[in-house]
């Protein structure tokens, strides 16, 4: 029986542990991995397209990237962040 490179021999029983490691679950799991490593990257690429046609319309990309960080905090923690860049913009004369 030929073994191909990277591939564990089936006896046609069961699960196929290699090593204490079980081959069906491990593939299973890299598998999963590979396919939303994909869509990650497709979902990167839209939202790339997203802030280009934001550019294009005459949006300041950064501003705009900075309000969507700050939608992602609560207001407690931004209230927190403005108090205090207000009163380090004042010890330093801005």
């Amino acid at each position: 029986m030929d073994v191909l490179e990277g591939e564990a021999p089936t006896s046609g029983q069961g699960p196929v542990d290699i090593d204490g490691v079980a081959v069906d679950q491990l593939r299973a799991f890299v598998a999963r991995i590979e396919r939303l490593e994909e869509e990650k990257a497709n979902i990167a690429n839209d939202i790339k397209e997203v802030y280009a046609e934001a550019k294009s319309s005459g949006f300041d990309v950064k501003i705009l990237r900075k309000l969507i960080s700050m939608r992602k905090r609560s207001k407690h923690d931004l209230a927190e962040e403005e108090e205090l860049l207000a009163i380090y913009r004042a010890a330093v004369g801005l």
